[in-house]
C-alpha cells in the first residue's frame, strides 16, 4: 500500500481527491488534511500567511501517524507567491517538520510539465492579474515559457469551488494559443478532475491542472507511476505531445 499525504488549504475543492483515489486503484491511499487557511483570499499577503511554516506544520503530525510515504502542500498560490527560492525553503521546511519527502503543488506543475516534455505553456488562472503573474515568473524561473496569462479575478477559494463545467472549459478555452504545447489550470480550489477527459478533447493538446498535478507529485515522491487515462495525458504512459 502506497499512502499519499496532501495538506490542503480550507475546503473547497477537495472532493477531486477522494475522485481521484478511485482511479488509482485499490493500492494507493490519499490521505489528506485540512490547513488553517487564516484569510480567504487570493492577495499577496494573504497567501503568503497561509503557507507559513507554522500553519503548514499543524498537519504534518496527522499525516506522519496516518503512515504517509510523502507530502504534498496542495496549495499553487500558497508556494509560488513565495518565489522560487522562498517556494524551495517552504518544501524544506516541510518534509524537516514531516521527515517525509515533500513538495508542493507550484513544484508539481513544473515536474509535470517535464515529464510531459512541454517547454511552452499558456495559463488560465482564477486568480487576480498580480497574483496570476506570479505563477507565470515561477514558471519562467524553472525554464517553462509561459506563452500568455488569462486572469479570472478570483478572490476567494470560496468562490472558486462553485465553478461549473462550462466556467472551466470557458477559462482553458480563453487560455489556449496556438503555439502553447499545454494549458495549466492552477489552483486546487477548483474543481477538475471530472473534466480532464473534456478538456483535453476540446484543446487538442495536454491540459494540467492543480489538483491532477498534486497527485502526480505525490506519487512521483513516493517512487510510483499509474497508468490512469482518465486523468490526462499526464497519467499515460504515452503522453500526448504536441510539437
Amino acid at each position: 500500500m502506497t499512502a499519499l499525504g496532501f495538506l490542503y488549504p480550507g475546503h473547497s475543492g477537495e472532493d477531486d481527491y477522494p475522485r481521484i483515489e478511485q482511479l488509482l486503484g485499490s493500492d494507493i491511499r490519499v490521505d489528506l488534511v485540512h490547513t488553517d487557511i487564516g484569510e480567504d483570499a487570493h492577495r499577496v499577503d494573504a497567501l503568503l500567511e497561509m503557507g507559513s511554516p507554522q500553519r503548514l506544520a499543524a498537519g504534518v503530525s496527522e499525516l506522519r501517524l496516518a503512515g504517509a510515504d510523502a507530502v504534498v502542500w496542495a496549495c499553487t498560490s500558497g508556494s509560488f507567491v513565495h518565489g522560487w527560492d522562498g517556494a524551495h525553503e517552504q518544501v524544506r521546511a516541510l518534509a524537516q517538520a514531516a521527515g517525509l519527502p515533500a513538495s508542493s503543488t507550484s513544484f508539481a506543475f513544473v515536474n509535470a510539465a517535464k515529464e510531459i516534455g512541454v517547454r511552452r505553456v499558456s495559463v488560465g488562472a482564477t486568480y487576480p492579474d498580480d497574483v496570476a503573474r506570479l505563477f507565470a515568473d515561477f514558471l519562467g524561473a524553472a525554464g517553462i515559457e509561459v506563452t500568455d496569462v488569462v486572469s479570472s479575478g478570483i478572490i476567494t477559494a470560496a468562490e472558486v469551488g462553485t465553478w461549473t463545467e462550462a466556467e472551466v472549459l470557458a477559462l482553458a478555452r480563453a487560455a489556449d494559443r496556438p503555439d502553447a504545447q499545454a494549458v495549466l489550470l492552477p489552483d486546487t480550489a477548483l474543481h477538475t478532475v471530472a473534466h480532464i477527459p473534456a478538456l483535453e478533447k476540446e484543446l487538442g493538446k495536454p491540459v494540467l491542472t492543480a489538483n491532477q498535478v498534486t497527485i502526480w507529485e505525490g506519487l512521483r515522491l513516493a517512487d510510483r507511476r499509474v497508468n490512469a487515462p482518465e486523468l490526462g495525458a499526464l497519467f499515460t504512459r504515452e503522453p500526448v505531445v504536441q510539437a
